[in-house]
Formats: structure tokens, C-alpha cells, sequence
């Protein structure tokens, strides 16, 4: 459905997104996760031809994006995370804006706007001006926007901003009804929300990808898939030699708490073995009490943390970019005098090299 191959984008001497390359297949929510400045919101934009690459191609259903802008476009619905709005319009009024300028045919525009509006509840919103909005209404009509003539790829960047916990719910539902027609990608760095709907994540990291696997899959990439922390009494070899010969270990680790008199023990198994019965008896065997047992397994959360760890401090940046990089808060918004050089050369009909 989408290839994107050795995508780049550099602002003077700051390299945005390093020869990033991913496929995204139908009928799978995606999620593109990233720490602040990562390079989401960069890629989302270059996907979705927004803004130009300096090197790479994106092909969206047989159609790069730079050399067949249109043919691409049409497989897309994109919400960014500002939407654009226009605030001087009623909802209905810019529903039927979109409408037209997505084509929908006359017959279907009325009925389609009305299933629309209804899925992300904006209904009895229709007659108030946009203007007048909270931000959490704003985003839904946003979301309207994308959804509307119901496009093959549905991007998303950062769905959830400014939305109440109920309404939290309620997108995320719909973003996982969506799934049943169309293919969604999910940019964000809210790690429950991620967990919550994708099938499919993606880790981008400095803007490289790092991990790219199921969530399920991804705890196999972190050290110590599954944990077991006890609180053990008896001799310290005795209880290290008896865990070491229990299959399905791989590490083991004692250290004595003073307090209480007893080993502090923590081992490390493989990604879908539950030992602990088996630990129960090896310790009974050997007269050696467990007075308490935890069992832990690898978070998202920590899987991210360690995948997307880094030395370099975010300060590197060099001043040239930070002229282009918008600085609040989420480093890959691209200023606006950026996107304008990136759209003269798109209509100049050439890539940025």
C-alpha cells in the first residue's frame, strides 16, 4: 500500500529523517512512535507531500508522491496536529467545502456528510461556527476532514491532542472501526494510546527507525523479557545453583536485604515461560522459603525507553536548523518559511537535493 525507500530530509546541516525505509500493508493500524523531535511529524509531511524529500521516494499504491501528487493524494486522508481549518465557517458549511473539493459525487455528498459527521459526533455541532469550538471539537472536525470520501490510508498525527479521557475513548474506538475499511497510521508519543489500538508499531528514533515489529514482539527486543523478583531465606548457592537448573532461565541475580534477612532475587526468563511453578518446587526442594514473589513483564514504555536512548543531547542541533525547526515542544514542526521553500520546488516540478 505504501513503500517508503532511503527517505531523507535535511534543514541546512540538521538531518530531520535519516534514510528511513518501512511498507505499510492494508487493513492494519500502524503506529509511528517517537519521542519529541524524532522526525514523526517530518515523515507524516513527506509522505503526504506536504513538504518535499532531499533524498528517497514514497509510493503510495503505485504512485510516488512527488512525480504523481494527485493520483497519490486521492488514496490519503490526512489530520495533522493542528488541523486546517477554516474558523469563519459553520461545521456543515465546511463539510460541504471538503465534499467539493474532494469530489464526492452530488448524490452521495449530502448522505456521506451526514455518516461522517456522525462517526466522530460532530452532529450536533453542525450549525456553530468553527471559531467557537473547544479544541477537542476542532480535532473531530479535523478527523471528519480525513475520513471524508472514506481514502484507502488514513494518517493521523497525534489524534488525541486536547481531548477529554471520555472523548479519548471515543476516538480511539473509532480509529479501531476505521481498521474494518481502511489502513491507519497513528503517529504519536502517548505510549498508551498506541498500545491501545495498533497492530502494528514502528519506533523512530533521531530519525531512524529502531524497531518496527508487533507490540507483542517488541518485548522480545528488550533485555529481560520477563522478570521474576522474590524474596528467598537460605544458603546463597544452595538457591543460585537451584534456579541455574531450571529450564528457561536465562539469568540470574542475588543480593542480600539486611534488613529482613533475606536474598533479594531476580531472574530473567524467555519471552512466553512461566517458571514460577517450577520455582516454587526447586525452592520447597531445597528447604528454602520464598516469602515473596513478583512477576514483570517488559513494558512499551521500556521498550521505548531503551530503544530510543541516545548520548547525543538534543543541543547539538545545529543553529541553521533550529531557523527552520519550530521549537515548542515537538521539534519536527517545520516552520512556515520551510514549507514555503519546499513548495516552490515542488512547482517548480523538482526534488530538494
Amino acid at each position: 500500500m505504501i513503500e517508503v525507500n532511503n527517505l531523507v530530509k535535511k534543514y541546512g546541516d540538521h538531518t530531520a529523517v535519516d534514510h528511513l525505509s518501512f511498507k505499510i500493508e492494508k487493513g492494519k493500524i500502524y503506529g509511528f512512535l517517537g519521542p519529541n523531535g524524532a522526525g514523526k511529524s517530518t515523515t507524516m509531511n513527506m509522505i503526504t507531500g506536504y513538504i518535499a524529500s532531499t533524498e528517497g521516494t514514497v509510493t503510495i499504491d503505485g504512485h510516488d508522491i512527488l512525480d504523481e501528487p494527485e493520483e497519490a493524494k486521492k488514496c490519503i486522508g490526512y489530520l495533522p496536529e493542528q488541523p486546517p481549518l477554516y474558523f469563519d465557517m459553520t461545521v456543515l458549511e465546511y463539510m460541504k467545502f471538503v465534499a467539493d473539493l474532494k469530489k464526492i459525487p452530488k448524490d452521495k455528498k449530502a448522505s456521506m456528510i451526514e455518516e461522517v459527521m456522525d462517526m466522530v459526533k460532530i452532529s450536533d455541532m453542525r450549525n456553530r461556527l468553527i471559531k467557537n469550538l473547544s479544541k477537542g471539537y476542532r480535532q473531530r472536525v479535523g478527523l471528519a476532514e480525513a475520513i471524508m470520501g472514506y481514502p484507502e490510508v488514513i494518517i493521523l498525527d497525534e489524534p488525541t491532542v486536547g481531548l477529554d479521557p471520555k472523548q479519548i475513548i471515543e476516538i480511539r474506538t473509532l480509529i479501531k472501526n476505521l481498521k474494518k475499511k481502511h489502513t491507519v497510521i497513528l503517529s504519536s508519543h502517548i505510549l498508551s494510546e498506541v498500545s491501545a489500538v495498533c497492530d502494528y508499531v514502528l519506533i523512530i528514533s533521531h530519525g531512524k527507525l529502531v524497531a518496527s515489529d508487533t507490540p507483542e514482539n517488541l518485548g522480545k527486543l528488550a533485555e529481560g523479557s520477563n522478570t521474576l523478583d522474590m524474596l528467598i531465606k537460605g544458603d546463597k548457592t544452595a538457591i543460585e545453583q537451584g534456579l541455574k537448573e531450571i529450564e528457561g532461565i536465562d539469568t540470574v541475580s542475588l543480593k542480600h536485604d539486611d534488613k529482613q534477612n533475606l536474598w533479594n532475587v531476580n531472574i530473567s526468563t524467555e519471552e512466553q515461560n512461566d517458571v514460577r511453578e517450577s520455582v516454587f518446587y526447586k525452592m520447597a526442594q531445597l528447604n528454602c522459603p520464598i516469602y515473596e514473589m513478583k512477576s514483570k513483564k517488559v513494558s512499551l514504555e521500556e521498550i521505548f525507553l531503551e530503544l530510543t536512548a541516545s548520548d547525543k543531547p538534543v543541543s547539538e542541533v545545529s543553529e541553521s536548523a533550529e531557523e527552520e525547526i519550530h521549537n515548542s515542544g515537538d521539534d519536527d514542526k517545520i516552520k512556515t518559511e520551510a514549507v514555503e521553500k519546499d513548495t516552490q520546488k515542488k512547482d517548480e516540478g523538482g526534488k530538494e537535493s
